[in-house]
């Protein structure tokens, strides 16, 4: 298999670019920053703050793509390391490939982006205690996790029409009718991943047509039939968001205080297809 690194630069500055280099978009808040620390490694960084202002620095390769024009698919390999500055930052962060199935709200600068999608995602993932992130209730919905999700294929024009039941989930005696619809859509599989997140670790994702493996030092973590089909973008991110869906209770969501700097350290960061 050929291995290519990622380098920090736009993607739609470079329209001849080698698919051997494929690029990455830097987006943060203004408080936020992101360093280049050398060839395919990273630094993101959130400031200490209060609840209540929204903290994001995050690298992908969807930026001003449309969901369908996403370029990964499997077969497929990521390679990475990584360490955290604490156990549980506040929020969520993780590296991995998903569908950015939200985009029909706000992105950030306030412009409107695509139809809704049900989440599509096989990835790294941590979530603080503050999120509950299962439609199921026999799967992990917070800490650290190797977890996927394949969705049933839907058009985005009737999810646009049904997104309206979604408000059902503000209502405590409906959302778990809202719970048992999306596990009917989306199908879902994680597992906690036990490793210290404040010491470097290499992870590794090997995503398949038929079965996704989750390694950690080169330690099988997770193999899963839960293995979806993209197109997909890498994601790498840290922010200071929770949302928690329980099996009793409404959903909410929010920003989370940060009594400290957060960072999140990335470095050689590797793809490769067959």
């Amino acid at each position: 298999m050929a291995g290519f690194g990622l380098a920090a630069q736009a993607w739609y500055d470079c329209p001849r670019m080698g698919e051997s280099r494929p690029a990455l978009h830097i987006s943060h808040t203004p408080d936020c920053n992101i360093k280049a620390v050398g060839e395919s490694s990273w630094v993101l960084e959130t400031p200490a703050h209060a609840a209540g202002r929204y903290s994001l620095a995050q690298l992908d390769d969807h930026t001003r793509r449309h969901r369908k024009n996403y370029r990964w698919k499997p077969p497929l390999l990521l390679s990475l390391q990584a360490r955290a500055s604490a156990e549980n930052i506040p929020g969520t962060w993780g590296f991995g490939f998903w569908n950015d199935p939200f985009g029909f709200l706000l992105s950030y600068g306030g412009t409107a982006s695509y139809l809704p999608a049900l989440p599509e995602a096989v990835w790294f993932f941590h979530a603080s205690p503050q999120n509950y992130l299962s439609f199921r209730d026999d799967l992990p919905a917070n800490g650290f996790l190797a977890a996927s999700f394949k969705p049933r294929k839907v058009s985005p024009a009737l999810l646009l029409l049904g997104s309206p039941i979604l408000t059902l989930a503000f209502t405590p005696w409906t959302s778990g009718l809202v719970r048992r619809l999306l596990r009917r859509f989306v199908q879902q599989d994680a597992t906690i991943i036990s490793t210290g997140v404040r010491e470097w670790h290499t992870y590794e994702l090997h995503w398949q047509t038929e079965l996704t493996r989750f390694r950690v030092d080169g330690r099988e973590l997770m193999q899963t039939a839960v293995s979806p089909q993209g197109p997909l973008t890498l994601v790498i991110w840290l922010d200071n968001q929770y949302a928690a869906l329980p099996p009793a209770g409404r959903i909410t969501y929010g920003t989370l205080a940060n009594p400290e700097t957060a960072r999140l350290e990335i470095r050689d960061v590797r793809l490769a297809q067959p």
